[in-house]
């Protein structure tokens, strides 16, 4: 079968077009052809790239992060539930920044026999754009994230200094929302009409002859107004040599006059003279050029007039700054017409790259996988893992034969005329040209391995040649067929890995998980209701203590599998599910009666042993991982989401467990075993019976 399949593809050489820049695949490095994109060429490259998505048969995407688990125990593992899974990967992308990523459109021209590629890679930094817009934003860097960017030189200054910031869906939304209540009360308080009331705070003398002499020179001014016209004011002002803090100027047709030179105290003293003196005087705050605002005093002639001028300013700076925070959205136009044009999105173990995009650029991430893949499939209905495409297709597994799924180590073998890290073949079945322009030069440079845009240019390579081994035909002269429609993709489409050692794959059009069939598990397949948590034993205790600790009591092949979290912390499975209520009632009991000669005697004393000992079913392991703090230590979490208790058995409602520690409150103590109706209970009897066992 998989002889005859090879026949299929119709050989074509991959090479890589130089043109304009001299890169090449062969050059050091490996690198090609890239754009590089900061906040200095954005709009430009934007606009290219805008074109190039409407025109692409695909676009892979990469993203390059200041971390990826903001704890040792929060990796994931193969004793990770599906939503456990889930919440660290939703603690990751909330946690960590996104520095750069990488966008390449692929196009099939089919009068050159090729794929068109079109990688881009935009720096991206988190800066703070709008002075209304909050604080300032925080996230974590990784050590060993931030020493693999260095080692690949990754410019951490034009990161820094030129990324491209941006705004989610939601923090524009509300930034908008602010706005508006701030222009409808501005409005409404527009006009002060007890002006007349107004007393000017003399502090100084200096202050009592500043607003007697600026009421003099308000009402100088006024009287040419009113006495003459406004040309005849502003050729007399010209010509007497008016002190320039009151040449008539127009705004909005009317004359005024543009304050400058004065400071925060003295404008305040103008406005306050302004208000008692003068009713048809108005002082506004105007857009002037760039972004400053222009203070002026501008006269009306009737009180009709000064709301209507109210109106218009107020209306004028509410535009502008509508303005400043649709250009804040910034990166983010990018992710919007992505979701626009609905293509086929590529990415290479992409889970976490996608729940970036939507941390960064939708909004908070929902608290269910479920919600989360659906809402990303409503946005982007078609996206494909190469990750899981390797590894689920035999016939992809065939040329991989046991190399790594990596994405560099595909790329060299599925597409070795595209890398200077394998031999050239004659064997490769696409070719590829590298796009640039001759415009802005100075912006292309030579991209390389986890670089975002050259590790995106890999993941549409091995994703095309992934296509041709899958029978998918790229005609000369023959445009091509929907890729995202094709029969021969449809059982890779929209499936996700959570995590490299889970063994399953996410359908984000429906939000569950499946098993994947040729997973090897390290473990025995994991029954969460025969798994306890227990944490803050003594540090002395190894996998083998704890085992052989626990069997001492429940005998030989009570134990299936003991996971440590860390040194702190394990998961044990046992291999019947009432000897998790069992050993959870029994540790109650035993701390209850610690001065008791039996309890002392206790095979699990050993275990016990600081008092520090904590127990509980596996869903507490889960309420600990939803909690936001990341300390080092799995003990330290724990202690930090609220958890008191010593001892939880039974099924606690999880609901009542995140209310309470979202009230913030520190004395939550949970359900004592002790509390809890149970139909199993352990007496002193029971003690005794494994104490006669453990012999």
């Amino acid at each position: 079968m998989i002889r005859q399949w090879l026949l299929w593809a119709v050989p074509k050489t991959l090479t890589l077009v130089r043109r304009y820049r001299p890169f090449s695949s062969s050059s050091s490095g490996g690198g090609v052809v890239m754009k590089r994109v900061t906040r200095a060429n954005f709009e430009s490259a934007l606009e290219g790239l805008r074109a190039q998505v409407q025109e692409a048969d695909f676009v892979a995407i990469d993203l390059e992060m200041t971390g990826v688990t903001s704890a040792p125990w929060r990796e994931c593992f193969e004793f990770d539930r599906a939503d456990v899974r889930y919440l660290k990967v939703k603690d990751s992308a909330e946690k960590f920044a996104v520095v750069q990523i990488g966008v390449c459109p692929f196009r099939w021209d089919p009068s050159r026999g090729s794929f068109l590629a079109y990688p881009h890679n935009f720096f991206i930094f988190p800066r703070k754009e709008l002075p209304f817009d909050g604080p300032s934003h925080e996230f974590l860097c990784q050590t060993t994230s931030m020493n693999f960017l260095a080692k690949y030189q990754f410019d951490f200054n034009t990161c820094i200094h030129e990324g491209i910031s941006y705004l989610s869906r939601v923090q524009e939304a509300e930034a908008l929302n602010k706005l508006s209540s701030a222009y409808e009360n501005e409005l409404t308080n527009s006009i002060n009409t007890s002006g007349e009331n107004l007393e000017i705070p003399i502090v100084s003398t200096a202050d009592l002859l500043f607003t007697e002499r600026i009421k003099n020179k308000f009402h100088e001014w006024r009287n040419r107004i009113t006495e003459s016209s406004c040309a005849e004011c502003y050729v007399k002002e010209k010509t007497e040599h008016v002190m320039t803090q009151f040449q008539t100027i127009f705004f909005k047709m009317r004359p005024a006059v543009t304050l400058n030179g004065f400071n925060s105290h003295q404008m305040k003293l103008i406005q306050l003279v302004l208000r008692k003196h003068f009713k048809d005087l108005v002082f506004i705050h105007a857009q002037g050029e760039e972004v400053m605002l222009e203070r002026k005093v501008v006269y009306t002639d009737s009180e009709e007039d000064k709301a209507l001028l109210m109106r218009e300013v107020l209306e004028d700076l509410h535009r502008s700054k509508e303005a400043r925070v649709r250009s804040a959205v910034g990166f983010r136009h990018v992710i919007d017409f992505l979701v626009s044009e609905q293509k086929l999105i590529v990415g290479h173990n992409c889970l976490l790259d996608i729940a970036h995009v939507y941390s960064k650029f939708f909004g908070p991430l929902p608290s269910s996988m479920m919600e989360f893949a659906l809402s990303i499939h409503e946005n982007f209905p078609n996206i494909v893992d190469t990750k899981h495409l390797l590894n689920s297709s035999h016939v992809l597994q065939y040329l991989m034969k046991k190399n790594s799924k990596s994405l560099s180590s595909a790329f060299s073998l599925l597409c070795p005329e595209a890398s200077s890290d394998s031999p050239k073949s004659a064997h490769s079945y696409v070719k590829f040209e590298v796009q640039t322009d001759e415009t802005g030069l100075s912006n292309w440079t030579s991209g390389a391995k986890h670089e975002a845009g050259y590790d995106a240019f890999m993941t549409g390579c091995v994703f095309a040649q992934a296509c041709a081994h899958l029978g998918i035909k790229f005609d000369l002269d023959s445009p091509l067929t929907n890729l995202a429609t094709n029969d021969k993709l449809q059982g890779y489409i929209n499936h996700l890995y959570p995590s490299w050692n889970s063994g399953t794959v996410i359908d984000l059009s429906t939000g569950f998980e499946k098993a994947e069939s040729n997973y090897k598990r390290k473990y025995p397949t994991v029954l969460f209701s025969k798994v306890v948590l227990i944490w803050g034993f003594p540090s002395k205790f190894k996998p083998k203590d704890l085992k052989d600790c626990i069997s001492k009591v429940f005998g030989a092949g009570s134990v299936t599998s003991i996971f440590f979290l860390d040194y702190t912390a394990s998961l044990v499975q046992f291999s019947k599910e009432e000897y998790v209520n069992d050993f959870l009632m029994l540790k109650d009991i035993l701390e209850r009666n610690d001065n008791d000669p039996i309890s002392v005697l206790h095979p699990l004393a050993e275990l016990l042993d600081g008092g520090n000992t904590h127990a509980a079913d596996y869903d507490t392991y889960r309420q600990i991982c939803s909690a936001p703090a990341s300390k080092v230590l799995f003990a330290d979490q724990a202690e930090a989401a609220g958890i008191r208790w010593k001892t939880l058995a039974g099924c606690q409602n999880s609901e009542a467990w995140e209310a309470t520690s979202m009230n913030g409150s520190s004395t939550f103590t949970g359900v004592r075993s002790h509390e809890l109706p149970n139909t199993h209970q352990v007496s002193c009897e029971d003690i005794l019976d494994s104490l006669y066992a453990a012999r």
